[in-house]
């Protein structure tokens, strides 16, 4: 792939997506992992005056709010960190525990993710920026996200690229090895990794997916995976009238 030519066609489409829907510019989140580095550096090509980088910590390894800092600092992206662990705290007290169930750990990873989109999405309404999601082709096909969660975004750059692909775009704009390096985990839970979550590794996912054969167990669970999370690529479905 070219990776050139497809750095140059994201960020010429970001900047038309802005004038579009006559924005003022983008705001997207650091996690300090490689889609989000990546589409941090394309969102600051293509709105150079007006890109907002957010950092927002739940209860987060330190590691990865340092290495989100050095995106920022490294192609001087303006950031702002917001510390979000009390009100997550809060907010969970407030509604967990009803009839004397436990907090699933699924709930409780959803939540922090849609408490990122409520704040991404505030700084969008004040500023009119559009928010710009860190998804990859791989993940949407796989419904590897959050409902109004992550996937809560106007704008998704990466959304046509394989997490390999998304690497190669990576290295082509040099971005820090200490985050190319990192295993990928959406840092919701503590220790948890993507292809841990799943059970196989990307370039196994992706040999099925966009490939020609791949592993039977691992097609079998992709058809599963796809078919359990249609919901999340499709809107809410509406009642039929008489």
């Amino acid at each position: 792939m070219d990776y050139a030519a497809v750095y140059e066609k994201i960020v010429a489409w970001l900047r038309a997506a802005v004038a579009a829907a006559n924005a003022k510019g983008l705001v997207v989140g650091i996690s300090g992992g490689v889609d989000s580095a990546v589409t941090a550096v394309l969102c600051k090509a293509a709105c150079p005056e007006s890109t907002l980088g957010l950092i927002l910590p739940i209860k987060s390894d330190p590691k990865d709010v340092m290495d989100a800092r050095m995106v920022a600092r490294e192609y001087k992206i303006p950031v702002r960190v917001i510390e979000l662990s009390g009100v997550f705290e809060q907010l969970l007290e407030e509604v967990s525990g009803w009839g004397g169930q436990e907090s699933s750990p699924l709930a409780v990873a959803n939540l922090k993710a849609r408490l990122r989109m409520t704040a991404l999405y505030y700084m969008a309404n004040e500023y009119n920026y559009l928010v710009v999601g860190t998804g990859n082709a791989t993940e949407l096909a796989l419904g590897y996200f959050t409902k109004y969660g992550d996937g809560g975004v106007d704008l998704l750059p990466l959304g046509n690229l394989a997490k390999a692909d998304v690497y190669g775009l990576a290295r082509h704009l040099k971005i820090p090895d200490a985050i190319v390096a990192k295993a990928p985990s959406a840092g919701l839970l503590p220790g948890q990794t993507d292809e841990g979550e799943l059970g196989y590794s990307y370039q196994a996912l992706e040999a099925v997916l966009y490939g020609n054969g791949g592993d039977p167990a691992v097609r079998a669970f992709v058809e599963k995976r796809r078919e359990e999370n249609r919901h999340k690529l499709t809107p809410p479905p509406r009642a039929p009238l008489p």
